[in-house]
């Protein structure tokens, strides 16, 4: 496949573009020709897609973190929100270079750049789902936003705002402890109202809900046990009255998936969901923080390939 790198310099607290010149050397003895570019600022990365895929290129391969991910994916679809794929065929990929790497460990690859590399050289793709976001922009528009993983709102919200506000050196998953230890010390559930695939609206207290894609968010939390990109169903998990204290005393059952058993988590599947709330509820996409409710999320079954 004509294969394009879109390159977050900064990823990996900015040693992947230092290292850039060895990384292409190794990519090169693997593929005859590519094309690449370095993002340069916050969607970039949707906008160097959009141009490649243009050009014919058939995989795009995301060098970075969650949020590099998050914008690759956004540029397989036009910047109007237009739910249909600019080239279905085409093939999403990853070289990790993240702190958080909560994608990458649904499918149990590790941070090996070369075993990476040689991933693209294969010709398997597999269908790939992706979520559809309809939500409320900072500025207060109506927005939309893809995500690869996992979309949520509640706490995890609030978690992003601190996750981000700090340089991440101490790693994804200290970084994404911390700023759930922060984010809980002054989170108070809110009353959303939801509905699932078009049902009765329910009236649910949330510390997070999160409508999964892949199963792993926040460092390494497994919030999705049973969570299959290319089935074309959502995952969802409703997090309730949990406080700091379940994160401190319990966390280990978080990640290892063990809180699907707790009397505060509730499980279900859907296509759609819809979410209203009274106040400041802030949404988590794929790791970024782009806005609040109200939202709508749609699953688009087999909307891409993604090389594996």
């Amino acid at each position: 496949m004509k294969t394009f790198f879109v390159v977050n310099p900064r990823s990996a607290n900015g040693v992947t573009g230092k290292r850039w010149g060895e990384y292409a050397a190794t990519i090169a003895r693997t593929l005859s020709d590519f094309g690449v570019e370095f993002t340069q600022g916050p969607m970039h990365a949707a906008e160097l897609t959009r141009r490649a895929l243009g050009a014919g290129y058939e995989c795009i391969v995301a060098v970075g973190g969650d949020g590099t991910i998050n914008e690759v994916t956004n540029g397989f679809f036009p910047e109007d929100g237009s739910p249909t794929p600019l080239n279905p065929n085409a093939a999403l990929a990853v070289l990790p270079r993240g702190t958080g790497g909560d994608f990458r460990k649904t499918f149990a690859w590790d941070t090996d750049f070369e075993a990476a590399v040689r991933r693209l050289k294969t010709p398997d793709t597999r269908p790939f789902d992706v979520g559809r976001l309809e939500y409320v922009s900072h500025q207060g528009a109506r927005a939309v936003r893809y995500f690869a993983n996992i979309c949520s709102f509640g706490v995890s919200g609030v978690v992003d705002e601190e996750v981000n506000a700090t340089t991440k050196a101490l790693g994804g998953k200290v970084s994404f402890m911390w700023g759930s230890l922060k984010a809980l010390s002054k989170y108070d559930d809110h009353l959303v109202k939801v509905t699932f695939d078009g049902g009765a609206e329910e009236t649910i207290p949330v510390t997070t809900l999160s409508i999964a894609n892949g199963k792993y968010f926040g460092g390494g939390m497994l919030v999705a046990p049973e969570a299959d990109v290319s089935d074309g169903i959502f995952e969802v998990t409703i997090w309730s009255g949990y406080r700091l204290s379940d994160f401190v005393l319990r966390s280990a059952g978080i990640y290892s998936g063990e809180h699907v058993k707790w009397k505060g988590t509730r499980t279900r599947r859907c296509h759609t969901m819809t979410a209203t709330a009274e106040g400041r509820v802030l949404i988590d996409c794929d790791g970024e923080q782009p806005g609040r409710l109200p939202c709508a999320m749609t699953i688009l079954p087999a909307a891409i390939r993604l090389k594996v």
